[in-house]
C-alpha cells in the first residue's frame, strides 16, 4: 500500500504516469536487485542527471535494461535529490522493518 501511495505522489510531482512508474519498479526488481539490495538503491537521493549516469555506469558493468526510461522515471520520482531520506528501521534487504 505504501508503494502505491509513493507512486501516486510521484506521478503528481514529476508528471510521469502511474503505468510508467509501475514499469520502472518492475525494472528495478529485474535489473537492479540481482546485484543490489533495495536498501542500497532506496537510500540514494540523486538528481535526474546523476541517476542517468548511474544507469549508464551499471550498463557498462553489465546491467541490461528492458525499459530504461521507465526505470529512470521511477528512480527520479521516488529517490530523487528532492526526496526525504528513508527512516531507520529498514531491514538489511530493504523489504521491511527489522
Amino acid at each position: 500500500m505504501r508503494t502505491a501511495i509513493l507512486l501516486v505522489a510521484a506521478c503528481a510531482a514529476w508528471g510521469a504516469d502511474q503505468a510508467t512508474l509501475e514499469r520502472g519498479q518492475k525494472e528495478e526488481q529485474r535489473a537492479c536487485l540481482p546485484c543490489h539490495s533495495l536498501r542500497l538503491i532506496r537510500s540514494q537521493r540523486l538528481g535526474r542527471a546523476t541517476w542517468n549516469k548511474e544507469l549508464d555506469k551499471m550498463a557498462g558493468w553489465g546491467a541490461t535494461y528492458t525499459d530504461r526510461d521507465a526505470l529512470l522515471e521511477y528512480l527520479v520520482a521516488n529517490y530523487g535529490d528532492d526526496k526525504p531520506l528513508p527512516q531507520d528501521g529498514m531491514s538489511q534487504d530493504g523489504r521491511g522493518k527489522k
